[in-house]
Parts: structure tokens; C-alpha cells; sequence
């Protein structure tokens, strides 16, 4: 089964992400769709993320019964911070009847090269990478193995989410309506 990985904080997970996902499912060659809940990603800061459990649940939430999706809480047990490639590796190890592939932003791909062992990704995992406004190409691209996905471009930020809800906006329809429910009821980001 070919299984597209989709990695973040999540924090929170809103309408852009899941756009994303369903457009990589519907106009690529994946089957399924992980959302893999990353506790800390080594290039932010940990200052504003919710607990790595609450995060999960908004993802769980947003999926509700979609079939295609799943979250996957592996890097929650893996030492911290949680690199990609050894996350991977557990996973590979866990399900090797799956193909995996990444799926990242354009934004995260020009650090690729200071990514833990990004050698080992560009030759065993292929890359689907969603263009993030503004960007125009990248010498990644030149990679077999790297494949730009003429996604919509998605202009929404967890970061422009968690500072509306600071300032008491209503900001329901830019999130899955049983995140928002969840937000609200846990008042998280006030």
C-alpha cells in the first residue's frame, strides 16, 4: 500500500492541512495518508505548541471517519527532537509492506540538506512537495525522487489561527468544525 506520511505539530490542524491531504490523495498515487503528530520539530520553537496528546486529538477529530486518513502518534515514543529519518526507519520496520513518501512544503525543503541524514531520504523515500506561495523552484527539484504536486496554494497558517484566537476572533470555518468545537471547549491559544 502506498502511504503518504504528512508531518507536523498540528498546532493546531486546520482546513489548509486537510485540503493538502485530500488533494494528495485524490491527484497522486497514495492510497492512505498519515498524519504523523510531531512532538517537536528540531527547526521551531516549543514555546507555543499544546501537549503532544491534545494535538493528536485535534487531528483525530478532523479526520473523524475519513477512511483515507489516520493519525499516527510514532515520534511521541522516539527520543527527542524526533528526526525524520529515524522515524522512517521505525515505520518501515513496523509496516514493510507499505511504500512510504513523504509530503512536505516547499518552505521545508530548501533545509533539506540540514535535515539528519537527508541522503538517506532523497535515495530511499520519495518527496511530494505542495508549492507554498511564493515559490517559484528549487535545485531539489532536480532529485528523481523529488516531485513538485501543482497543488492549490494553501495561504493559511497555524501561526495566523493561534494569534486570531488570541485576539477573540471567530475564526470556525478556517478549521474541521469538531477541532474548532474542541478549541473553543479547552479554550487553547486565548
Amino acid at each position: 500500500m502506498k502511504v503518504g506520511l504528512y508531518f507536523g505539530t498540528f498546532n493546531p490542524i486546520h482546513i489548509g492541512h486537510m485540503a493538502i491531504a485530500n488533494y494528495m490523495l485524490e491527484f497522486t498515487e497514495l492510497e492512505k495518508l498519515w498524519f504523523v503528530v510531531s512532538p517537536q520539530n528540531p527547526f521551531k520553537n516549543k514555546k507555543h505548541l499544546l501537549d503532544d496528546y491534545q494535538r493528536l486529538e485535534l487531528v483525530n477529530r478532523a479526520i473523524e471517519d475519513d477512511y483515507r486518513f489516520s493519525a499516527n502518534s510514532i515520534e511521541f515514543s522516539l527520543p527527542k527532537p524526533s528526526y525524520t529519518i529515524d522515524t522512517l526507519a521505525h515505520l518501515q520496520e513496523k509496516y514493510p509492506q507499505h511504500e512510504f513518501s513523504l509530503i512536505m512544503g516547499s518552505d521545508n525543503l530548501e533545509f533539506l540538506n540540514k535535515w539528519k541524514n537527508h541522503e538517506q531520504l532523497l535515495a530511499y523515500y520519495h518527496i511530494l512537495v505542495y508549492p507554498r506561495p511564493g515559490f517559484e523552484s528549487s535545485e531539489w527539484l532536480r532529485f528523481p525522487n523529488i516531485n513538485l504536486i501543482e497543488a492549490p496554494l494553501m495561504e493559511i497558517s497555524a501561526s495566523f489561527i493561534r494569534n486570531s484566537i488570541k485576539e477573540g476572533k471567530d475564526i470556525r470555518h478556517f478549521l474541521p468544525a469538531k477541532t474548532w468545537q474542541y478549541l473553543s471547549e479547552m479554550n487553547f491559544y486565548k
